[in-house]
């Protein structure tokens, strides 16, 4: 669709990276073409031009910016975000060669400020969180494969004491050091919640479709089929305002820890998104539910179901078709619970095969050809987790059948990136209506301006969103 002037300018004050490529724009002071998600200083209107590539801007005697390096995005390459990626490469791998955050920046070539803006950018993290993370992540793989002292782990991992190891590991992961290595040679695990954690809300995320064939919640009893690397397994999980009391039939129990803290959110700062509302003067928005977390999805895959299949359709009617495709292409196991469909399984059926579930042709196709690209290696979910933000972004958006709200939805809900939005989500613009007295329902491109307002925790501000306009569950 052909845009206005008055529109592209719009998106050049936001920033709006979605439009990198759609158009370019020229600054006749400056004499520089730029894309619209450039981050220098905005200049007035009247000195700004728009070109439709930037073979049009060159040919008006305009230069690139080196800031957002346009030409480099028009052929394909981003060589500034290649330099963040095999840097945020070269701290995962050995954590221990950097010092603290400076030995980040210092590595990375770029200034302090600069870096922090491009690590929030493309990874939604900060130098020293990147650190704290990429320690924690070596030292879980010492604690597994090793019989080396938790001293030891932790000095291997960088962490300057032992007990800085201790808070880092309980705070992200419920579990003690000790604890966390015992996993393998057990079934059953117990999750410490963060003080204040707001169980009322896990309940009602957990029992969202009342009538799910793969989950059931009986008070403060969850049970869910849930998949394994090994194959699918039951999760028994006891419910606390403390802790949480986790027992798998069979499988890894260090990857369903993985899978129960996600389901809690365990990683996510929900106290800084809270700090943030208060700051704005928004505690309304964070009153009751301080610490809300995200629940992600048991799989990336299940995730990718959902944001194919909940597309612009009612909540009800989405669940009815997730419960028939489950049932179609799940496996049952012995309780009557339906583990997930793998990609294969879904791969293996024809469009046709689900039309008889009330699923439209399009969306039938959808759902299948996606997971034809799993099954066949042309899309990897693994390879997911570990990609940017904008990596990640792009090769969703590369797919057919996923739009920017499917996407977003996936990073937030299956990938875990804490600074998303879906945009056009009516709870989102819903929520925003009501917190901020607005007059209308914000559209895309103001919605996207004000989330602005919470970067970098839109995902939890998200969340939030949708649950402010509902009664606090007890």
């Amino acid at each position: 669709m052909r845009l206005s002037r008055a529109t592209m300018f719009a998106r050049v004050l936001e920033s709006d990276a979605s439009c990198n490529g759609r158009f370019f724009f020229g600054v006749t002071t400056t004499g520089i073409y730029c894309l619209p998600a450039c981050k220098a200083r905005k200049p007035k209107p009247e000195n700004v031009r728009f070109f439709p590539t930037c073979e049009a801007a060159r040919a008006a005697g305009l230069r690139a910016c080196k800031k957002c390096h346009p030409d480099d995005f028009a052929r394909g390459a981003d060589p500034v975000l290649t330099d963040v990626e095999i840097l945020v490469g070269e701290v995962r791998a050995a954590p221990q060669d950097f010092a603290d955050a400076r030995a980040i920046v210092r590595r990375s070539g770029f200034g302090p400020t600069r870096l922090f803006e491009l690590l929030r950018l493309h990874y939604h993290t900060t130098p020293a969180d990147l650190l704290v993370r990429a320690r924690l992540a070596a030292a879980k793989t010492r604690l597994i494969e090793t019989k080396e002292t938790l001293a030891h782990v932790a000095a291997e991992a960088g962490f300057e004491s032992l007990s800085v190891f201790h808070e880092h590991f309980r705070r992200l992961n419920g579990l003690t050091p000790a604890a966390y290595r015992a996993l393998p040679s057990s079934q059953t695990f117990t999750i410490a919640l963060p003080e204040g954690y707001p169980l009322g809300y896990l309940r009602r995320a957990l029992s969202r479709d009342i009538h799910s064939v793969s989950e059931h919640l009986d008070g403060d009893r969850y049970e869910s089929a849930i998949r394994l690397s090994d194959g699918p397994a039951l999760l028994h999980l006891n419910l606390s305002p403390t802790v949480i009391e986790a027992e798998i039939s069979a499988g890894s129990a260090v990857e369903a820890h993985a899978l129960v803290a996600g389901l809690l959110g365990l990683d996510q700062d929900a106290a800084g998104f809270a700090r943030l509302a208060r700051k704005l003067g928004l505690a309304r928005l964070v009153a009751g539910r301080p610490e809300l977390r995200i629940a992600q999805t048991p799989s990336i895959y299940d995730g990718l179901l959902w944001a194919i299949i909940g597309q612009q359709i009612n909540f009800p009617f989405a669940c009815l078709l997730k419960r028939r495709l489950f049932e179609r292409a799940g496996e049952k196991l012995p309780n009557g619970l339906i583990a997930a469909p793998t990609p294969a399984a879904v791969a293996a059926l024809d469009p046709a095969d689900l039309l008889p579930l009330q699923f439209s042709r399009q969306k039938a196709g959808y759902v299948i050809a996606t997971s034809r690209l799993i099954a066949e290696g042309k899309l990897d979910l693994t390879a997911l987790r570990t990609m940017s933000a904008t990596r990640a972004e792009r090769t969703l958006l590369a797919i057919h059948g996923l739009g920017p709200w499917s996407v977003n939805y996936l990073m937030m809900r299956a990938l875990g990136f804490a600074d998303c939005v879906p945009l056009g989500d009516t709870g989102v613009t819903s929520g925003l209506l009501d917190l901020l007295k607005l007059d209308e329902r914000p559209d895309v491109p103001a919605t996207r301006r004000l989330m602005t307002l919470f970067s970098p925790y839109r995902s939890l501000a998200t969340a939030h969103l949708w649950q402010f306009n509902q009664p606090i569950p007890p």
